[in-house]
């Protein structure tokens, strides 16, 4: 059996087969301000008290601070209910993202079943958790009974062998991997990661690949957790690694299909307008004229994506034609970038530093693009309208070729500075 199929017969008590049918308690649900009002619009029909007040989380990212009527609505609707349900897990006063949080406050563990009303949920199988997003309504069931149904998902086998150049990162691999496999390639499929280059990734490398798995569709993607991600749960939740949960998939695991990538040779990917599968080498799309750049987002918004920019913004200027904006992940990546001298050097280049949140990522709150406008970004998703208006254009890259972007006003390999 592999990961997957592994968690799932834990929690239910046997094995379990793909495309059968199942229902299972959850061991931790999410929603944020944007969706937990309609679950809890749905969850009042249902019920008058949750399942579980310390397996629920909320967390205010996507419009923090409030920046319409409707947003600052939603979430007295939403610090209603945390009071009314005394949920004991709520980050309502931008602590950051909500993918960044969760892991960061303990709330992620190997052998899990997470569920959030969020598409990017699937992040946590970084951890080794089974993870994935849902809608309100459906989190609604989850919020009264603890409870929720999946079809057990056939598994994709995704094995990467070689190292990754200076300069190139997970988001690269990850684009790379999207490009082949398509943005429905991989629909209601368990994406597992493998191989000697993910087992050397860093814990923030691999929550931006695992973050990308929904890009092919997947249901979930999921790694075996590796010594440094074992470390970090246990610095996290107050556990020993005995104590964890930690399953790895066995030698004979079957998959559906199997996929072989080396990244020895593999330059900087571009994802190109307006679909994540339109994946270019950079080389390919270098001289692009940009408006704007942005780093951030719960893909490329931690420290090593703002140390990255950093190194290539130091002592240098955002070009003047181009609007460079950086939101860390969280408050406390935020803090950290404050004592590295980041922020300094962002403020110095030109840059616009916010407060932790989702920002442009949502095309609703900061940064967003007028017609025929065209950004950069380190974010998740480049569709039509998805930074603004509909006839703007987005790429995806890594933090630092949206940097070198900045400082050029084109798309430009950061190697030429």
């Amino acid at each position: 059996m592999n990961i997957s199929e592994k968690i799932l017969s834990q929690k239910i008590g046997y094995e379990v087969s793909p495309g059968e049918i199942i229902e299972l308690d959850v061991d931790l649900a999410m929603s944020h301000d944007g969706t937990s009002p309609p679950a809890i619009k749905t969850f009042e029909k249902i019920s008058d008290k949750v399942w579980d007040n310390e397996k629920i989380v909320i967390v205010f990212d996507h419009n923090i601070p409030a920046n319409t009527i409707g947003s600052a609505e939603f979430q007295k609707v939403a610090r209603n209910f945390i009071k009314a349900q005394g949920i004991k897990n709520h980050y309502t006063h931008g602590e950051g993202i909500c993918h960044q949080v969760l892991p960061e406050k303990g709330h992620v563990e190997p052998g899990k079943i997470i569920v959030g009303a969020d598409s990017h949920t699937c992040t946590y199988g970084a951890f080794g958790a089974f993870s994935t997003g849902m809608g309100a309504t459906d989190l609604a069931m989850v919020y009264a009974t603890g409870k929720t149904w999946f079809m057990v998902p056939e598994a994709f086998k995704i094995e990467v062998e070689g190292q990754l150049k200076p300069g190139i990162t997970s988001k690269d691999l990850i684009l790379n991997i999207i490009g082949e496999i398509g943005i429905a390639g991989a629909s209601y499929k368990s994406t597992e990661f493998c191989g000697e280059t993910i087992d050397n990734l860093s814990v923030e490398s691999r929550m931006t690949m695992t973050n990308m798995a929904i890009e092919m569709g997947a249901k979930n993607g999921i790694m075996e957790p590796n010594k440094e991600t074992i470390e970090y749960v246990c610095s996290r939740t107050g556990k020993s690694k005995s104590q964890l949960n930690i399953v790895k998939s066995d030698k004979d695991a079957i998959y559906e299909k199997e996929y072989l990538f080396n990244v020895d040779d593999m330059e900087a990917q571009i994802a190109c307008p307006n679909d994540v599968d339109n994946v270019k080498p950079l080389s390919q799309v270098a001289g692009t004229h940009i408006d704007q750049g942005f780093i951030g987002s719960c893909t490329n918004g931690r420290l090593s994506d703002l140390a990255q920019a950093a190194s290539i913004l130091e002592g240098r200027e955002v070009h003047d034609d181009v609007r460079l904006i950086i939101i860390p992940a969280s408050k406390e990546i935020y803090q950290q970038s404050m004592d590295l001298g980041y922020i300094k050097t962002f403020l110095d280049a030109g840059a616009i530093v916010s407060n932790p949140g989702c920002g442009p990522c949502l095309g609703g709150h900061l940064g967003v693009l007028s017609k025929g406008e065209t950004s950069i970004s380190s974010t998740n998703r480049n569709f039509k309208g998805r930074m603004g208006d509909p006839n703007s254009s987005v790429y995806l890259s890594n933090a630092g070729v949206v940097a070198a972007s900045a400082i050029s006003g084109f798309i430009e390999n950061p190697d030429n500075l």
